[in-house]
């Protein structure tokens, strides 16, 4: 666990300082935020703030999770590939980060195009894990062992995927993403090294550690936004840590947040076409909350100690399961 500690500390550190000069640069060749029509008014004075903040909180996780990794001798192939997945999955959310710059507006990426990008990238940690570990096609639920044979890459590149998008859904105030991405992946930190997999838990912490050093410049009012280039790859990263670390199905507490997020616009676009009608004001849920009266501050305390609440529960689940009570 001293190494956790360790990994978090550098990732924190090597977040604040790279995020001085990368801020500095952004604001000098104008590369800001464009702001969508649709969004809830208050909104708009968040156009022109920079974005694409995610390469510096990328670049922490990994030098950060380099040198803890080296310290505790822990530089294995499997935290290759983790770390190699993050690097694409940022090179695609900045893909779709630039063409939004490129073009002075919000469309970026196609949502096919996009989709192609995340199943690509998810088949290299999968295919790894399936040549490389036994019983890699089991998932289990508590002490209920299911073997998924040939379903299982299906289904843990929807997990990869799923993730990456539903974190990306999320990244929608100053600071909310990375408040609630910290908790999700300090459980991560924690049940990974506990199950036997020391190296994800230490990219995990890394990750943790540079999420609450980029909040010093993501809180409200944020001067950076993480961008595509840092939500498509964090969530991601989550993805790829749970299904490397065979948690699969704890990333569903784990990241409730996330899936709170992407479940409300589900049912906001199904119940759209099948009835005419909206459940919430807006989706994702966090705008509904905003066009309720919620102040940006507020919703993004009140989400992250949800994501506290459910980290816990996490992380409860996991010591039950390793005692054979569920």
């Amino acid at each position: 666990m001293i190494m956790l500690a360790v990994a978090f500390l550098l990732g924190l550190i090597l977040c604040m300082l790279f995020g001085v000069p990368y801020i500095d640069f952004l604001k000098r060749k104008t590369i800001g935020q464009y702001i969508k029509d649709v969004a809830p008014e208050t909104h708009a004075k968040k156009e022109g703030t920079p974005t694409t903040g995610g390469v510096f909180i990328i670049l922490a996780i990994i030098i950060g999770s380099i040198i803890s990794l080296s310290l505790a001798q822990k530089l294995s192939t499997e935290a290759f590939i983790i770390l190699l997945t993050l690097v694409f999955y940022t090179i695609a959310g900045f893909q779709d980060d630039f063409i939004k710059i490129r073009g002075k507006g919000n469309d970026g990426l196609t949502p096919s195009e996009k989709l192609l990008r995340q199943i690509a990238i998810a088949l290299l940690p999968v295919l790894f894990l399936m040549m490389n570990f036994n019983h890699a096609t089991n998932f289990q639920i508590g002490q209920h062992i299911f073997n998924l044979g040939w379903f299982y890459p299906v289904f843990a590149i929807f997990i990869i995927t799923g993730a990456s998008n539903a974190y990306n859904l999320t990244d929608g105030l100053d600071g909310l993403a990375a408040s609630t991405g910290t908790f999700a992946f300090l459980a991560c930190a924690i049940i990974a090294t506990s199950i036997g997999h020391p190296a994800a838990g230490i990219i995990a912490s890394a990750t943790a550690g540079a999420l609450i050093g980029f909040l010093k410049y993501n809180k409200p009012k944020a001067e950076v936004f993480m961008g595509d280039t840092g939500s498509l790859a964090l969530g991601g990263l989550l993805g790829t840590i749970a299904v490397m670390s065979k948690f699969e199905f704890l990333l569903i507490f784990i990241g409730g947040i996330f899936v709170m997020e992407t479940l409300s616009v589900i049912l906001q676009v199904t119940s759209f076409k099948l009835t005419g009608k909206r459940i919430f004001k807006m989706s994702p849920i966090h705008h509904h909350f905003e066009l309720c009266g919620w102040s940006e501050k507020k919703i993004v305390l009140v989400f992250a100690f949800v994501s506290a609440m459910l980290a816990t529960l996490s992380l409860y689940l996991y010591f039950l399961i390793s005692r054979g009570i569920l």
